[in-house]
């Protein structure tokens, strides 16, 4: 029985280390490894990179690392893929998610132009505590530009006096899968109100209500390639367009 018990502990043993030497911790001395299943998540948030395309600004990483545990964590870094240091993230700017019944959660957003040389790869965060520990994660990143969905738009852009639509359509963008739709209310000082949920199609249907006659809206599409990959993350490229506006007849 022991030595049945003992060879069930190597195996297993074994097992984990081939599963942190292919995400590369196996020579991280004193770092705790991600997720088995996804290495985005660590028991004590999660990570991940967008690269990101938006018309007024060069192409950009979006690093977001998410969590409920955040008067513990000390400092996010995010190495590249050779190694060298990427950033570190602004713990200082973030956007608050809670659910009813659930714990408050921050989500921490850093913004980064994406230079010269810029490698696909496994990008690193390395996640220090106040206690000392260092959480690793990682993403798997593709350095690619996705187009704008700012063609063949329904209404036309400026349009002015329009029926009041039953739907938002635009051209499809090559390598998005996905795209979300968000609705604002220019006589209402630009206030969001309506936000789709992922679409597989380049066209909305909107709900009764959202649009008013006389109103003046504004939309904008942002396209994904992806979702919940466990490789790319919550996406690896995306792109968000500027603002289409239009009134809408009495």
């Amino acid at each position: 029985m022991l030595t049945k018990i003992v060879r069930r502990w190597t195996a297993g043993l074994i097992g984990c280390l081939l599963v942190w030497a292919a995400v590369g911790y196996a020579d991280d001395t004193g770092v705790i490894p991600p997720s088995a299943k996804d290495p985005h998540y660590t028991d004590v948030g999660f990570f991940d990179i967008h690269i990101c395309h938006w018309p007024d600004r060069p192409m950009f990483y979006m690093l977001v690392f998410s969590t409920t545990q955040f008067e513990r964590v000390q400092e996010v870094e995010v190495l590249k893929p050779d190694g060298e240091a990427l950033c570190k993230l602004d713990l200082g700017r973030y956007n608050v998610k809670q659910k009813t019944g659930s714990p408050e959660k921050r989500v921490f957003i850093t913004q980064l132009p994406v230079g010269a040389g810029a490698a696909d790869g496994w990008y690193k965060a390395r996640i220090r505590l106040t206690d000392g520990r260092v959480y690793g994660a990682e993403d798997y990143v593709r350095i690619e530009r996705m187009a704008l969905a700012d063609k063949g738009l329904s209404p036309p852009d400026a349009a002015e006096n329009v029926a009041l639509p039953k739907e938002l359509r635009w051209g499809a963008v090559p390598t998005a899968r996905y795209y979300k739709v968000f609705v604002f209310d220019k006589w209402d000082d630009g206030k969001k109100v309506f936000e789709s949920k992922l679409l597989t199609e380049p066209a909305l249907s909107l709900p009764d209500g959202v649009l008013q006659p006389g109103g003046w809206y504004a939309w904008r599409v942002h396209g994904r390639d992806i979702n919940e990959d466990i490789e790319l993350g919550d996406f690896n490229h995306g792109s968000l367009t500027g603002e289409f506006q239009f009134t809408v007849a009495q």
